[in-house]
């Protein structure tokens, strides 16, 4: 299952387990502001808009495809060549999302985006480091065999 991180090894373990988890949690929250879109906005206070509701799609056509490809390649996928480009892709979108929510002024954002972040672009570089150990197919040659 695990195999697609092109290493192996608890710590590695654990990094996919929340990497996978956090792309979940990512995706539901993707489809509760398609469902509520006034949920998203800070407080709650704000009215919710036409505006909203296409922020709110807007938000669910990225997140859940790129939710979805990310926990592919995670749990299910059986080489690892484009994990850490896709990882880095979801931290510099967690990244992105953190930077909105800080200015939005909407801390579940800011700090879910920062964690999200972390653990992507963590993961990514903790495989980056690895690859030099790693075969053709991205899995390490002693996995390989």
């Amino acid at each position: 299952m695990l195999r697609s991180t092109s290493v192996s090894g608890r710590g590695i373990r654990a990094l996919v387990i929340a990497n996978a988890a956090g792309a979940a949690v990512s995706m539901a929250f993707s489809v509760v502001g398609l469902l509520s879109p006034g949920l998203a906005l800070s407080g709650g206070t704000d009215p919710v808009t036409p505006l909203t509701d296409l922020y709110a799609q807007l938000y669910a056509a990225r997140t859940l495809p790129l939710g979805a490809v990310l926990l592919h390649q995670l749990l299910i996928s059986r080489t690892g060549r484009s994990l850490t480009p896709l990882l880095l892709v979801s931290g510099v979108v967690q990244v992105a999302d953190a930077a909105v929510g800080a200015s939005a002024h909407n801390p579940g954002m800011a700090v879910g985006g920062t964690v999200l972040a972390a653990l992507h672009l963590g993961l990514a570089a903790r495989l980056a480091r690895s690859a030099h150990g790693a075969g053709s197919n991205g899995v390490p040659a002693a996995e390989a065999a």
